[in-house]
């Protein structure tokens, strides 16, 4: 079997009932030392006890599930018997730490995961390093009753104490300094009644992910504070352009990363943190509900544009078979590839008139332009003004976008409640920048509809 090389952030189902996870380094005269190590979690992100840390100087888990597997000259390993994990748990985060120095200076490390069984590769990951003193290299989840692995690659310099910290463990030479937050970044960060709660399922994501999400809510909340609507609450809806012109922004991921960076907008905004989501090209469609918990997954199985499905179809019906849509996925080639945005406007308002909620909403909607259908965009649009909803429109590249882009100036409006503005090449916007422009006319829309009773919260 051939093993597969894993970036960052990927993920590989396991079909193994039995893994030992790796960690190597080149044996060199002057690396440092590394101690493997493993949490097992539950759904909460938080280990029940002590017991739940396999590491050194603890090297079993009482149930006999997890243990520590032996050390050899420039690799260490645990062993974990999937089959044999409580049920309570449903993770197990492979870390590590250093002994003599910083991760930084271990050359070719890597974590490689076996099947304990049979010895047979299954996946490697090449890490980087810089000042990290803990190491969290990967981790095994459950996820509908199946376990999956996924490639981690995240560094704590508070050391060993400071990763056991952050998932529970009670350590009792920390001193007084305060532990981590939980979402990793610092308790000072963000003043009181800035910091948005963290949604149910935040604590189950990537570390990484987990950050990255906690660093990109803070700018949604300063955002929105810098324009006196803190604490502002709304549901958020996702719409996603999936026409043909698309093909090469989903190709390079540049939509997952945006649909990564939305999800921090219903995670600043929405109580349980979901954001209802629709794709759309000839025809639209909806997209199942994301929730926080499920982003890794739901980037992998959601995020797809119209023309691979389009190419797929083709290689079925010449080779005769093909891979089944994954439960909830929709088939993309039903969409067509054109661009007839007034049609999936319409089912967004026709879902927000269907499910009303005393908080507004707002529609996040992405197109990389060709847009033609301007008379009927426009009556769409139009037939919202009375509705608690807000449309934010982000143009992709340097396309003609239309009447999305002149709605601000049309005649005979009773309230401005369209947003747009031109991201180009979204991939180079920073964060702070992309959430200040996206949240820009949001809070003034939201004032002038408390003032005239469209919005009641």
């Amino acid at each position: 079997m051939t093993p597969i090389s894993l970036a960052k952030g990927a993920n590989i189902p396991v079909a193994a009932t039995s893994v030992r996870a790796v960690l190597s380094w080149a044996d060199l005269p002057d690396a440092p030392d590394a101690d493997a190590s493993a949490l097992l979690l539950t759904t909460d992100g938080k280990v029940r006890g002590d017991d739940d840390f396999v590491f050194y100087n603890q090297p079993a888990h009482p149930s006999g599930a997890v243990r520590h597997a032996g050390k050899h000259a420039g690799a260490d390993a645990v062993e974990i018997d999937l089959a044999a994990l409580e049920p309570a748990v449903t993770r197990v985060v492979l870390a590590a730490s250093a002994d003599g120095g910083t991760f930084g200076r271990f050359r070719e490390l890597r974590m490689r995961l076996l099947d304990a069984g049979s010895g047979a590769e299954l996946a490697v990951f090449e890490m980087t390093a810089t000042s990290e003193t803990a190491f969290v290299s990967g981790e095994l989840y459950l996820r509908d009753g199946r376990w999956k692995f996924r490639a981690v690659g995240q560094g704590y310099d508070s050391g060993l104490a400071g990763l056991a910290v952050d998932f529970g463990i009670s350590v009792d030479d920390a001193g007084d300094e305060a532990a981590p937050a939980p979402d990793g970044v610092p308790h000072e960060a963000a003043t009181p009644g800035q910091r948005a709660a963290a949604p149910r399922g935040e604590e189950a994501l990537p570390l990484d992910m987990r950050k990255r999400l906690s660093l990109r809510k803070q700018h949604v909340t300063v955002n929105l504070a810098k324009r006196g609507a803190a604490g502002t609450r709304a549901r958020v809806v996702l719409v996603l352009d999936a026409s043909g012109s698309m093909a090469k922004l989903y190709a390079a991921r540049v939509v997952h990363d945006v649909v990564e960076r939305m999800a921090a907008v219903a995670a600043a905004l929405d109580d349980d943190g979901e954001m209802q989501a629709w794709t759309f090209a000839s025809k639209p469609a909806r997209l199942p509900d994301l929730r926080v918990a499920d982003l890794p997954d739901w980037l992998e199985l959601h995020v797809r544009g119209s023309e691979i499905a389009l190419l797929r179809r083709r290689r079925k019906a010449k080779e005769g078979a093909g891979r089944a849509l994954r439960p909830g996925q929709v088939d993309m080639s039903r969409i067509g590839f054109g661009n007839e945005e007034h049609l999936v406007i319409r089912e967004v308002r026709e879902f927000v008139t269907r499910q009303p909620r005393q908080e507004p909403t707002l529609v996040l909607f992405f197109s990389d332009g060709g847009v033609y259908r301007n008379d009927l965009i426009e009556r769409e649009l139009r037939a919202t003004e009375p509705l608690p909803v807000f449309w934010q429109f982000v143009g992709l590249g340097d396309a003609g976008f239309g009447v999305l882009e002149r709605f601000d100036t049309l005649p005979d409006r009773t309230i401005d409640n369209v947003g747009f503005f031109s991201a180009g090449d979204i991939a180079r916007v920073p964060d702070e920048e992309l959430y200040e422009r996206l949240l820009s006319e949001f809070p003034t829309w939201l004032a002038e509809a408390r003032r005239t009773g469209v919005v009641t919260s």
